[in-house]
């Protein structure tokens, strides 16, 4: 089934405790797509880098089935790049440059096989970037889902609101929830975030795992213990890609499967920190996909 993922596609730079690396590859877009790809096909970019993106890891989306024709290549103009230093317990990082370029006029422009999507995954952009993928949207999908951040919320609440209020699925960090919402107990900030219209919320909080939450039922996804975190960046990206890929390979969206979907999602994010940027996510198989979900179930079985 379709999935259109819409976010960045770019550059960064990554220091963290364990090394440093230069001008690799990142972007919301390209986690999310990259870990949606192991679970269905028919994903749909939406994006835009400059000329200076090598087109070798086009290349390589397009091998995973991954559809560029919603991703915009501006000639002349540079990518998106992003810089940060994580700190020595890898929850907290600094943001040590940061250069638009092309997605400070950013535009979306669904191509026309984009706008009857069954599956829609809003990553993190201007909300009025957001809003204008919506618009073009011909069909409403089975599932809108989308990620946003606390800046949006400080600077542009009105437009934020107004995305939150079209989407079916809001996937957020613990912190973020919190400031949404205004309530320190995740329980009550859901009870809150929902009656902003989206019926399902995800929480994210990092090493602690995942919460999700639908009318009065709630479920817990445990974060998977690893001996050492490479680079945690994009692994929001990756949970959120992992578990809409895993939604649409199903096209179910009862709450039984966006339980299953969520583990799927932790599964992916618990891959993606183990080395530098996509590192990792680019040389993943079915057996090592399928051996790190047993080691999931495993964590949490228990009789009673």
């Amino acid at each position: 089934m379709s999935l259109v993922v819409v976010g960045t596609v770019a550059f960064d730079d990554v220091a963290t405790p364990f090394g440093k690396a230069d001008r690799i590859v990142g972007g919301a877009a390209t986690y999310a797509a990259l870990a949606a790809s192991y679970f269905t096909s028919g994903i749909e970019l939406v994006s835009v880098v400059g000329d200076d993106f090598p087109t070798t890891v086009l290349d390589d989306l397009k091998a995973r089935g991954v559809d560029l024709a919603g991703l915009q290549i501006k000639a002349g103009e540079k990518s998106f790049f992003w810089a940060g230093r994580y700190h020595d317990n890898m929850n907290q990082r600094d943001t040590l440059d940061t250069q638009l370029n092309v997605l400070a006029e950013f535009d979306p422009v669904l191509p026309d096989s984009y706008k009857d999507a069954e599956f829609v995954m809003l990553g993190n952009l201007t909300p009025s970037v957001q809003m204008r993928v919506i618009e073009q949207l011909e069909t409403r999908p089975k599932l809108i889902a989308m990620d946003t951040m606390n800046f949006w919320m400080d600077n542009t609440p009105d437009a934020l609101n107004e995305v939150i209020a079209k989407v079916d699925m809001l996937i957020i960090n613990d912190e973020e929830a919190r400031q949404l919402s205004g309530e320190y107990s995740l329980v009550k900030a859901a009870e809150k975030i929902m009656a902003m219209g989206p019926k399902t919320l995800a929480i994210k909080k990092g090493e602690h795992g995942a919460l999700l939450f639908q009318g009065d039922e709630i479920f817990f996804a445990p974060a998977l213990p690893l001996a050492e975190v490479f680079d945690p960046t994009g692994a929001g990206d990756t949970f959120a890609g992992g578990m809409m890929g895993y939604i649409a390979k199903t096209g179910d969206i009862s709450f039984d499967n966006l339980k299953r979907a969520i583990i799927y999602g932790s599964a992916m994010a618990s891959f993606c920190v183990e080395k530098f940027g996509t590192e990792r996510m680019t040389e993943l198989d079915d057996a090592a996909i399928r051996a790190r979900l047993q080691r999931f179930v495993d964590l949490v079985r228990f009789d009673v």
